[in-house]
């Protein structure tokens, strides 16, 4: 079987699939899935060839999953998670409460997603919720990190930033990752992602497929109605490009992840399930590669001209 194209993340040295895991899908437990399911979806993950797994504190049981299930396999895998995120919260609430980056918080975080993940090390631990550069120097988020990182209990230092705080988190030089939104419909992040990869910077992109064209079945769940909106107008976008006479007996989803994939500047795409069969059709997806050159170009000459002036 034809292995997942891997790459550099930036000069971190750490050797990632293209393909990655987000595992914010087993949190909370979703309707259907058991902490069993979570488990058989975990070592899927690691058995189709992904190396590169991404979670968070805010992703309620996640780091719990992952701990329970996979952490005799540390050795098979990139770690990242999250920090700035609230602590002490009952793991299966889910619930995303104010984010503090300061240095008692960043610690606390960061300890108790090593306990949770059964694990001595994170290999990046990634500042969550794009703060500004501001809050970022009063409270001396970096700086903690850095402290962590000398202690061993991390190895690289990123961020998960937007526009228009992301290009400031550019300028300031210290972080080893940037993770950041993209795919063929939300591509207002395509110039920084340049410049952060330029600069040596790992890309870790999310939201390549889950935020792209959804299956018109695939609705956000209540604890995601606030992407409603965002999700319509994408799918309107792909109907008035005609993105569907591109597909070529490809699925949407396929299309959508090929299509990310086919970035130079990205690293690895995270892309979360909570389904067996879900994951197998992405590494079909990932194995294939990229979108020729000239249906890349098609898509976004369809998409340029059918955008509004």
């Amino acid at each position: 079987m034809q292995g997942i194209p891997t790459t550099r993340l930036g000069q971190t040295g750490l050797e990632v699939t293209r393909l990655g895991f987000g595992a914010m899908e087993l949190a909370p437990i979703k309707a259907g899935l058991t902490p069993e399911g979570a488990g058989r979806v975990l070592r899927a993950v690691l058995d189709g060839g992904i190396n590169f797994i991404d979670t968070s504190p805010d992703y309620g049981l996640s780091e719990e999953m992952i701990g329970e299930h996979i952490a005799g396999r540390r050795d098979e895998f990139v770690l990242a998670s999250k920090c700035g995120c609230p602590i002490d919260v009952e793991p299966s609430a889910n619930g995303v409460g104010a984010h503090v980056y300061t240095p008692e918080n960043i610690r606390a975080g960061v300890e108790q997603s090593l306990k949770r993940m059964r694990t001595d090390h994170i290999d990046i631990v990634q500042i969550h919720m794009s703060p500004s550069r501001a809050v970022l120097e009063k409270d001396g988020a970096v700086d903690s990190l850095r402290e962590l990182q000398g202690e061993g209990k991390l190895r690289f230092i990123g961020i998960s930033g937007v526009l228009p705080d992301l290009d400031d988190h550019i300028a300031m030089g210290v972080f080893d990752s940037f993770q950041i939104p993209y795919s063929v419909l939300q591509r207002e992040h395509e110039e920084a992602i340049a410049r952060a990869a330029r600069a040596g910077s790992g890309i870790i992109i999310r939201g390549g497929v889950a935020r792209g064209a959804p299956a018109p079945d695939k609705e956000p769940d209540e604890q995601l109605e606030f992407f409603r909106p965002a999700m319509q107008e994408r799918r309107d976008a792909w109907q008035t490009a005609g993105l569907d006479e591109l597909l070529d007996g490809s699925s949407r989803m396929e299309f959508l992840l090929r299509f990310t994939l086919s970035q130079p500047d990205i690293h690895t795409t995270i892309v979360g399930t909570a389904s067996t069969d879900h994951l197998a059709a992405n590494l079909v997806a990932a194995r294939a590669g990229p979108l020729p050159d000239d249906v890349i170009a098609e898509a976004r000459r369809r998409l340029q001209t059918s955008t509004p002036a």
